[in-house]
């Protein structure tokens, strides 16, 4: 695709790709599609030209080798890239005015820095140079070649960075609090004592070979039937997922994936108030995705899929054992014991897809489970290096809005807040959304000892109504029905959300950070599916004011009721920092669930196979 751009377009060496995805084709073909068909294969591209630092999306129809489209998309920054990334922080540390300041800290050793390259919201950007592709950077110090490069802040020093030219524009010399002396290393050869001896091996092995198959990216297992993709911003997304039920394919979701990650660091502090990452749309889950090892990542007899992304010069770059397929046992399905002492039970097992991502100081590993009994889990992992600051003397205690981790150190409160977006075709795409209220019935002639639990079902009927919140005093969960089909009591098929880590945004409508995405501001959005709105907090995050994405979409007021709907489910880490988190944070595990609610006739897992005993019997 690139090379068609550069001929066509007079792309030159001043351009870069900030990114090349292709084309999914409408849905309505896809889902038509049969094998032998012949399906389009068209790629965009969002680039930008360095001298003028203004944005195009091309569109290129690969098989006849020509441009579609070229259009200029004026008032937006694209996304930054890893090579930017590091093409900072090379550039800086060699830079003169960088190396006198930190001299005059004492930093001689340049090989130990590393400069942390962030983007800007535009409303806390200096002024002079919100027409710029501009970047601010944090600084950090090595205590040796291998240490933890995130365990040593240099604390009040921002440098200002063109990412255009990698000129330096400015340097912030707040303040110097110094360097603490922190217990800040978490590799095993740096720390005395170092790790254990004591753990026994662990090998978990499948003789027979594993029971699911991988067909081109077609995966099926048990009675679980999707396809695997991957793309530069969202990462791994799950496609057209069915569930053979007694051999019917019936649908449950056309395309599953995470389309924002919005992390407010809560300190009003200078060396926190303008980290506020979108890390997926002004970074991308897949430029930042890792490859996994076996007896690492993964554990068992593993399938990998590799993934292919671009660099900022068009050029295709692999990505091996970017996903991960396996299947994993989770303890016990289902079980009974009758009176007699005689036993059935049944082996709980999942299939598990997943990938990590690495963003700058934190990881986060993202886990798709599907179960025999037709659940789906969606788990995400969030571990990695805490950002920390220094206190200005030894008696200073940590501000209201951290928590003390080390000497004169504090790690300062933030939230990570994930969009999942969900296009569910529950049974086909007619579906409706419905909110589902639990409350105890007044104590009454027909309820006399108030024991009484009901339900109220409200179905969500346009997007005026589109935001929803959780309600942990009615036990708030959501069911996507489909009314034009029924189980075989007449009770219209669904899916359930229950909701999971689930939290509230706690930031003034007003803020930088609210105004960009105000689709953290509930735990569940509905809209009418529409290609074109995959981004909840705009298509071009980097740099924005806001006013863009969800918020916009819905003032349409779109009929909900048997429709095609999307779902964005914000969930994620309420991050109260803790000592226990420093200096490496164990995996902070959120996750919420799809759980069929009368879409089956019964349990759809009564078929799962008696396990082979081991000694007792299991049944």
């Amino acid at each position: 695709m690139a090379s068609i751009l550069r001929r066509d377009q007079r792309v030159s060496e001043s351009w870069r790709f900030a990114s090349i995805e292709m084309q999914e084709p409408p849905k309505v073909e896809v889902k038509a599609w049969t094998p032998g068909d012949a399906m389009p294969r068209k790629a965009i591209a969002v680039l930008w030209d360095r001298e003028n630092n203004e944005t195009y999306e091309g569109v290129v129809d690969l098989a006849a080798d020509s441009v579609v489209s070229w259009t200029h998309i004026p008032d937006v920054t694209p996304n930054f890239t890893v090579d930017e990334y590091h093409d900072v922080d090379e550039a800086l540390r060699v830079h003169p005015g960088v190396v006198k300041v930190l001299s005059e800290r004492g930093i001689t050793d340049m090989s130990l820095v590393l400069i942390d390259v962030w983007t800007y919201g535009r409303e806390v950007m200096p002024a002079q140079w919100r027409d710029r592709r501009l970047g601010w950077c944090d600084l950090w110090l090595r205590k040796s070649p291998t240490g933890n490069p995130y365990a040593h802040p240099i604390s009040g020093l921002k440098l200002i960075v063109d990412m255009n030219t990698l000129e330096l524009l400015d340097i912030e010399d707040h303040h110097d609090y110094g360097l603490p002396e922190v217990d800040g290393e978490y590799v095993p050869e740096l720390r005395d004592p170092g790790e254990r001896d004591d753990l026994k091996p662990l090998d978990i092995v499948q003789p027979e070979g594993v029971s699911f198959t991988l067909d081109g990216n077609e995966l099926t297992w048990q009675n679980w039937k999707m396809r695997v993709g991957f793309n530069f911003r969202e990462g791994m997304t799950l496609h057209q997922i069915s569930f053979n039920d007694q051999g019917e394919e019936r649908d449950v979701a056309y395309r599953m994936s995470f389309a924002e990650m919005v992390v407010p660091y809560r300190d009003p502090g200078y060396d926190h108030y303008r980290r506020t990452a979108f890390d997926i749309g002004e970074w991308g889950l897949g430029y930042m995705t890792t490859s996994l090892s076996l007896g690492c990542d993964c554990l068992g007899e593993i399938t990998y899929i590799d993934a292919v992304i671009n660099n900022s010069k068009g050029e295709p770059e692999t990505i091996k054992q970017a996903m991960c397929l396996h299947e994993e046992d989770n303890a016990v399905l289902w079980k009974h014991v009758d009176g007699d002492g005689s036993a059935e039970v049944r082996r709980m097992r999942r299939m598990v897809v997943s990938f990590h991502a690495t963003v700058a100081n934190y990881e986060y590993l993202v886990y798709w489970r599907f179960y025999q009994d037709g659940n789906i889990e969606c788990e995400v992992r969030a571990t990695g290096a805490m950002v920390t600051t220094p206190l200005e003397s030894d008696s200073d205690k940590a501000p209201p809005s951290g928590t003390l981790v080390d000497t004169r150190t504090y790690a300062p409160f933030h939230q990570h807040f994930i969009v999942a977006r969900m296009d569910l075709d529950v049974d086909g795409e007619g579906n409706t959304l419905v909110e589902v209220d639990s409350s105890a019935a007044p104590i009454s002639k027909d309820n006399p000892y108030g024991l009484a639990l009901q339900t109220q079902q409200t179905p969500i009927a346009s997007e005026k109504d589109a935001g929803r919140d959780f309600n942990w005093e009615t036990q708030r969960a959501w069911k996507v029905v489909n009314p034009n089909k029924t189980n075989k009591l007449g009770s219209n098929t669904a899916y359930k959300i229950v909701p999971g880590d689930a939290f509230p945004a706690m930031l003034d409508e007003s803020s930088p950070v609210y105004k960009r995405a105000p689709v953290i501001g509930h735990q569940l959005w509905v809209t009418a599916e529409d290609p074109a709105e995959r981004w909840p907090a705009g298509d071009y995050p980097t740099q924005s004011v806001g006013g863009e994405g969800i918020t916009t979409w819905i003032k349409d007021d779109a009929n909900l009721i048997d429709e095609d709907l999307v779902l964005w489910y914000v969930f994620g880490v309420h991050h109260i920092t803790r000592i226990e988190d420093w200096p490496m944070m164990p995996s902070d595990t959120v996750s919420f669930w799809l759980k069929p609610f009368g879409f089956f006739d019964q349990n759809p897992s009564l078929d799962a196979p008696r396990s082979k005993p081991k000694g007792m019997s299991c049944h």
